[in-house]
Parts: C-alpha cells; sequence; structure tokens
C-alpha cells in the first residue's frame, strides 16, 4: 500500500506541473486547471484510505474527514458558481487566506504534538523552525488576504500610521528572532507562550503589512499573498513528509514570487517595498487628486461609430469598468464588427488592470476573444502612434499620464499605455470620478480626448446599433 500512496503522490505531482504549464496559455488553462484538481482529488483520496501511520494504523476520523470535504465542496462550489466576474478578486484573497489559515493550523497542531511528547525543541532545530516559519507565513498569508478581501470588497479604507515602515520592519525583525531563538533555545519561558506571543506578532504584521496599501498595487498584493499561501503549503509538506503537498506548495509559492516579481517591475516597485508595506498608499494623493481646472469634451456614441468606421486601426484598453458592466462579450462583438468591416482591432493589456493579475485576461478570455489579439504593455506601446482610436473602456491608472509627469502622484514611475499617442481617444466612463488609486486623470482633458459617459454595456450596445447602420 505505501508503494501505491507513492506512486499516488508522484502522479498527482506530475498533475500538478503540467496543469500549471498549461495555464499559461488561454486555449489550455481549462484543461490544465482539471488536470491540477483531478491530481488533487487522487493524493487526498489516496492518503485517507491508503496511508498508515509509524504503528500501521490508518487515519480514521473518517465522519470529520469525509464532513469536512462535502462542506468544503458545497460552499465552494455554490461561489464558483454565483460570484461575478467583478467579485472574482474577492474570492480569490478569501480562499488564499483559507489556504494560508490551514497551513498555520498545522503548525499549531504539530507544535503542541512536538511539546506534548515532552521533545526538548532546541534539540531539533530545523524541523522546530520549519513548524515556526509555517505558522508566521500562513498566519500572515491569512491576515494579509482577509484585510485584502475587505478593502477589495469596499469595506476596508486605506489606513496609514505614523512611522508605518519602521513598524513593519520591527515586527519583522521581531518575528525572527522568536523564530531563530525558540529553535535553538535561546528564548526560555513556557513554549506554548511563546508559540502564542509569535502567533499574535504574525497576526498584527500581516494586517500591518496590507493595510496601507491600495490603488493599483493591489494586483501586486494578491499575487504575494499567494506565493505566502504556497510557502507555507511547502513547509506543512516538510513536516509531514508528503510529497506531493511539498510539491504543490513549491510550485505555488515559486510562481507566485515570479509573478510578484514581475508585477512589481510593471508597477516600476521593489519587492522589498512590498513587504515592509512601503507601496502605494496616499502618498501625494492630496497633490495628485486636486483639481486640474481643465475642461474635457464628449463625443456621442453615432459620432464614435463614423470615427472607427473610417478608421485603419483601433485598440481597445479593457479595464476594471468593462469587468463591472460585464461588458465582454458586447465588446467582442464590436470588435468582430469592425474586423468585418476591414478595421484592424487589437487589445491593449496592462499586467495590474482590474483587481487581481490576469483579471482583464481571463474577462475577455471568457468572451472567447482571440488570444493573439491581446498584446501586453510591452508589445502594444510602439502601436499606439500608429493608432487611428483607442477605445479606453473603464481604465484609468493604467492610463494617466501622471505617472510620467507628476511627481507628486503615488502612480509616479509607473509604466503605463501610452495612449495619449493615438489620434484619437475615446473615454468610456460613468463619471469623471477619479480611479481605484483616488487620482484625477490628466489625459482627460487633453485635446484629442473625448469622454463617452455611461454602462460600458449599453454604451457598447448603442456604438454597435450605430455602426451596423453605417455598415448596410
Amino acid at each position: 500500500m505505501s508503494g501505491v500512496l507513492s506512486l499516488s503522490y508522484l502522479i498527482g505531482s506530475v498533475s500538478f506541473i503540467v496543469g500549471l504549464k498549461m495555464l499559461s496559455h488561454p486555449d489550455s488553462a481549462r484543461r490544465g486547471n482539471l488536470y491540477a484538481a483531478l491530481g488533487m482529488t487522487l493524493a487526498i483520496i489516496a492518503t485517507i484510505f491508503l496511508y498508515k501511520n509509524s504503528e500501521g494504523l490508518p487515519l480514521g476520523n473518517y465522519g470529520w474527514i469525509f464532513g469536512g470535504i462535502v462542506i468544503g465542496s458545497v460552499l465552494g462550489t455554490l461561489a464558483a458558481k454565483k460570484v461575478q466576474m467583478t467579485a472574482m478578486p474577492q474570492m480569490v484573497s478569501l480562499f488564499n487566506g483559507m489556504g494560508g489559515a490551514c497551513a498555520a493550523i498545522i503548525s499549531i497542531v504539530e507544535f503542541k504534538h512536538l511539546i506534548h511528547t515532552g521533545a526538548n525543541i532546541a534539540d531539533q532545530p530545523i524541523f522546530t523552525a520549519t513548524i515556526l516559519l509555517g505558522l508566521v507565513i500562513g498566519t500572515v498569508s491569512f491576515t494579509g488576504s482577509m484585510i485584502a478581501f475587505g478593502k477589495l470588497n469596499g469595506n476596508i479604507r486605506d489606513k496609514i500610521i505614523p512611522m508605518q515602515q519602521i513598524i513593519n520592519v520591527g515586527l519583522l525583525v521581531l518575528i525572527l528572532i522568536f523564530v531563530v531563538g525558540m529553535a535553538l533555545g535561546f528564548i526560555g519561558g513556557d513554549p506554548m507562550t511563546m508559540m502564542t506571543v509569535l502567533l499574535i506578532l504574525s497576526t498584527l504584521y500581516g494586517i500591518l503589512f496590507v493595510m496601507p496599501i491600495g490603488g493599483a498595487d493591489m494586483p501586486v498584493v494578491i499575487s504575494l499573498l499567494n506565493s505566502f499561501t504556497g510557502i507555507a503549503a511547502a513547509f506543512g509538506g516538510f513536516i509531514y513528509d508528503n510529497n506531493v503537498m511539498l510539491t504543490g506548495g513549491i510550485l505555488v509559492g515559486s510562481a507566485g514570487t515570479v509573478l510578484t516579481v514581475l508585477m512589481c517591475n510593471a508597477m516600476n516597485r521593489s519587492l522589498v517595498n512590498v513587504i515592509v508595506g512601503a507601496m502605494g498608499g496616499n502618498k501625494g494623493g492630496a497633490a495628485a487628486s486636486s483639481s486640474s481646472g481643465g475642461s474635457y469634451k464628449e463625443i456621442t456614441p453615432s459620432d464614435l461609430a463614423v470615427l472607427m468606421m473610417y478608421s485603419k486601426k483601433v485598440i481597445i484598453v479593457p479595464g476594471y469598468g468593462l469587468a463591472v458592466a460585464q461588458a465582454q462579450h458586447t465588446c467582442h462583438e464590436l470588435e468582430k464588427l469592425l474586423s468585418n468591416n476591414d478595421v484592424e482591432v487589437k487589445y491593449a493589456i496592462h499586467p495590474v488592470a482590474g483587481r487581481m493579475p490576469g483579471h482583464m485576461n481571463v474577462l475577455l478570455a471568457e468572451a472567447d476573444v482571440s488570444y493573439d489579439k491581446l498584446l501586453e504593455m510591452d508589445e502594444i506601446n510602439p502601436e499606439f502612434s500608429q493608432t487611428d482610436v483607442v477605445l479606453v473602456l473603464g481604465a484609468n491608472d493604467v492610463v494617466n499620464p501622471a505617472a510620467k509627469n507628476d511627481p507628486a502622484s503615488p502612480i509616479y514611475g509607473m509604466p503605463i499605455l501610452d495612449v495619449e499617442s493615438a489620434a484619437h481617444i475615446i473615454v468610456n466612463k460613468r463619471s469623471m470620478k477619479p480611479g481605484y488609486a483616488g487620482i484625477e486623470n490628466e489625459l482627460f482633458f487633453q485635446p484629442k480626448t473625448s469622454m463617452l459617459f455611461g454602462d460600458a454595456k449599453d454604451v457598447l450596445g448603442k456604438l454597435i446599433s450605430e455602426i451596423k447602420i453605417i455598415a448596410s
């Protein structure tokens, strides 16, 4: 049976790797997710029925185990089916937090078990440090994800406390001292009390780490917290000597870390700034959000239809407003209609557009938009100068020129989509209110920019009707 269990773990690990590889392309992402899920299912079933402890006894407690599986499956299925695409980032944060909580609970249980065996924890420094690190990282992931959930859901506002960075760095140093001191026996006292103190410190850091972060920086935080959960799960695999858990944790942790670094590069931020909580916030927000005093001009769907039909090239910039209106299918219909009338159409995807990494890619893939038409920032930026019309659908901060020319802006230094290089810029928004970063966008007041107010789905529907009239 142990051989069959090991084989099951091997198959599960391979399915994770294959599934992750397939997630890199929209055409295979759904199957990749399914393969990884099947591998996890195999590993869980094999563990429940084939695992035996050192005394040769099975797991037992099948009622609790299957009760938890049934409840979790029902809740997960309902959430996945009912959640709107606009709420997907919140759900990702929530589910990621649950993973971190599980890793932290594993560490608490195993630390208690280690103490109850009567062993001196200083005699097993590596094992003890692994348990404590799993506790710290899992707790930070859980509390940070819950704060991120509240911020994305609009329940929690950004809050910066005095000396925020110093406090965060101080907490990190204190946590490290506790982990090393407990593992090596430098810190005395009751082990359970020391573990409780470590748990409290980790909880505080998780809260203070995410609390000041806001605006366009949130996708980076979600990615980083996801990597934290993976690392915590990998520590759990090491504790239990479970290869499939270790493999899964390493893949999630490493993939999340790589994605975080890429997102940081896209935001022109350093990973160190993320960890100490120095990102985003409202630094310079007062100066950046002051009224420009400029005026804007509007355009009607009928005028835009004429402009688009006489264009050679149109670039669509999707943003969170597109997701809120659930207009991805209507947008794809517009794209096909223009393409059928010999207008070249492409989509410009900023790495942090939306509320989580890949948000716009997932949204447009749901509408069956061809992957070849989705171009990342570095690919599409050189094309704006040869573009007749840019249609910005609900995006704000990722096209804000303040990132390039306003040092007082909280997004200053962030690479943006160079939409202002196009001949005509059309911006669809519900109103002139600032975007997620809370700052005004000077692009809206430039001579080449026209505002198209209204719900993205309704506006695009009217635009499609006007184009059909012209085409006929």
